[in-house]
């Protein structure tokens, strides 16, 4: 149930962006263990000049802000770290390019299904991966 927003400053192609979220995606279910079919996620193209980056990073500079349920362990949270890597690297974004930053809140924070809060709701599976 992660909401993941995507933010890049290179031009791709329809085909790339879409690969580019079923990459972060396909990590989500690798690592966070989520259902195939959950999928809210966003991609971002910034101009250029609207996105600084550090210096040393190439203009395949990839920002990942994920906002999800509190409760994986690090062992979760590293493989999802690798295997995003892993799939971006494989569409030309170099490991080293990129940066994650993941946001956690309790179940009680999440309203959903006609604004019911999560943590009344059986979520289909488990968080604490």
């Amino acid at each position: 149930m992660p909401n993941a927003t995507i933010e890049v400053k290179w031009r791709y192609t329809a085909a790339e962006e879409e690969a580019i979220i079923d990459a972060v995606h396909s990590a989500m279910v690798v690592g966070f263990k989520i259902l195939e079919w959950d999928r809210t996620l966003r991609l971002v193209v910034h101009e250029p000049h609207r996105f600084p980056t550090p210096p040393g990073e190439s203009d395949r500079y990839t920002l990942l802000d994920i906002d999800l349920i509190a409760g994986r362990s690090l062992a979760a949270k590293k493989a999802f770290y690798q295997a995003v890597v892993q799939n971006l690297s494989s569409l030309g974004i170099p490991a080293t390019d990129v940066k994650i930053l993941l946001r956690e809140s309790p179940l009680d924070n999440w309203g959903i299904r006609g604004g019911v809060p999560a943590s009344e709701v059986d979520l289909g599976f488990k968080v604490d991966v």
